[in-house]
């Protein structure tokens, strides 16, 4: 990583290195995604080459240490490319070493933050099960002591993202089979080279073509005693959590960086298009949807921004923002591409033609993963229910008012 950081003067020169990589290589290499049914390893290597496995781990660590701000945008650089190559670090990045960070021992993360920073090692997040999916206190993996050596993992996992190239997967279990919701579940750092392990094929997606979610299962799986996260039981989904919240915002702008490759793709097509004698971006009604395209992508890339803020600043991580996020930029992605559909009218729904209707499966995901937008409804919904700053005048004091300002003075600045 320092090899990095000593080529790039500035983070500014260090984005421009990133987004030349994304609009030249990887938008170019885009078709082999599909046609060699995963990330061909040259292209990874050139992922692991510019850095993108270690923006969120700590030059401790070995990673760049970049603020949340500096990942958001770069997230919005690298994916104007397809959202396939963030799927095979994201992972990494995000859900397992941030848990790691957060929540492991000092030799647990010395033992895997250095080599995931360097893409050497891809971490896998097992929580989702066949019954446990946003009711992930539901889940039924158990894991059961082995005598003082170590424990005994049963279980079946789903749509678990790189679960073929894991070198590691982060699993939730039950450890208290006494126990109902979250109280019980701990967290695991398991080898993937263990014994007792099955992987179960890719399955063929509607879109993501090239990104492998897979089923896991675990079947009499031992595992050593200090692979339990942290070593302490019971903290499973306080490590799930803080990974899926990071999880949820660099989501949240990669929908950013693809509605602004939809609306690149759009404009182009309707400056160019010419019927009854002008460019069909003339038309009223075509003008309408590039510029609710292009206004609403502004507003989902503040509101990430104002989220990475917030982290950097040191506050409270901002839950109810952060699903705010993910629900505004998955919802506002889903329309960009329908309208780029709309817009580029038989060319865009030509798949040899164009690559609108590659990008128009792909971001259907958004609107489920990290939690569906129903689910952030929910737990935006109630968060707002339980803050009595939002009914209650004698709640509204000065401090909240001020509060309140600076966060729209932040939004509106962008």
């Amino acid at each position: 990583m320092k090899l990095i950081l000593d080529k790039y003067e500035t983070f500014e020169e260090y984005r421009k290195a990133v987004r030349e990589l994304s609009q030249t290589l990887l938008i170019a290499s885009e078709d082999r995604l599909s046609l060699e049914e995963g990330i061909p390893e040259d292209l990874t290597d050139a992922l692991r080459d510019i850095g993108l496995f270690g923006i969120s781990i700590p030059s401790k660590y070995g990673g760049l240490g970049l603020s949340m701000e500096e990942q958001v945008r770069l997230t919005f650089e690298f994916c104007q490319a397809s959202c396939v190559y963030r799927s095979r670090f994201s992972t990494t990045i995000g859900l397992t070493s941030q848990a790691i960070l957060d929540f492991a021992t000092e030799e647990q993360k010395e033992k895997y933050l250095p080599k995931m920073a360097r893409g050497h090692c891809t971490g896998a997040f097992a929580l989702t099960e066949p019954e446990a999916g946003s009711d992930a206190g539901s889940l039924k993996t158990t894991a059961e002591r082995h005598g003082n050596d170590g424990w005994i993992i049963n279980g079946e996992k789903r749509y678990i993202t790189n679960a073929p190239q894991a070198d590691v997967f982060l699993v939730m279990a039950r450890t208290d089979p006494s126990s109902t919701g979250s109280n019980g579940i701990s967290a695991f750092l398991v080898d993937a080279t263990l014994d007792g392990i099955r992987v179960g094929d890719p399955p063929k997606m509607l879109g993501n073509e090239g990104s492998h979610a897979c089923y896991v299962w675990f079947e009499n799986c031992e595992v050593p005693a200090d692979s339990i996260v942290g070593g302490q039981e019971g903290r499973g989904l306080k490590a799930a959590l803080r990974g899926i919240n990071h999880a949820r915002l660099h989501v949240a702008a990669t929908c950013v960086g693809q509605a602004i490759r939809l609306i690149i793709e759009m404009t182009e097509y309707a400056s160019k298009r010419e019927q009854f004698g002008k460019r069909i971006g003339e038309f009223g009604q075509i003008a309408a949807m590039l510029a609710d395209s292009r206004a609403e992508m502004a507003a989902g890339r503040a509101l990430c921004l104002d989220c990475a803020k917030q982290f950097d600043a040191g506050d409270q991580i901002p839950f109810i923002d952060i699903a705010s996020a993910k629900l505004f930029c998955s919802e506002m992605v889903s329309r960009v591409a329908d309208r780029a559909v709309q817009v580029m009218g038989g060319l865009g729904y030509m798949e040899d033609l164009s690559d609108v209707p590659r990008l128009f499966r792909d971001v259907r995901l958004f609107r489920i993963f990290e939690g569906a937008s129903q689910v952030q409804q929910g737990n935006i919904a109630r968060s707002m229910m339980k803050d009595k700053r939002y009914f209650d005048p004698k709640e509204r004091d000065e401090s909240y008012v001020r509060k309140v300002d600076d966060a729209f003075a932040r939004l509106y600045r962008g």
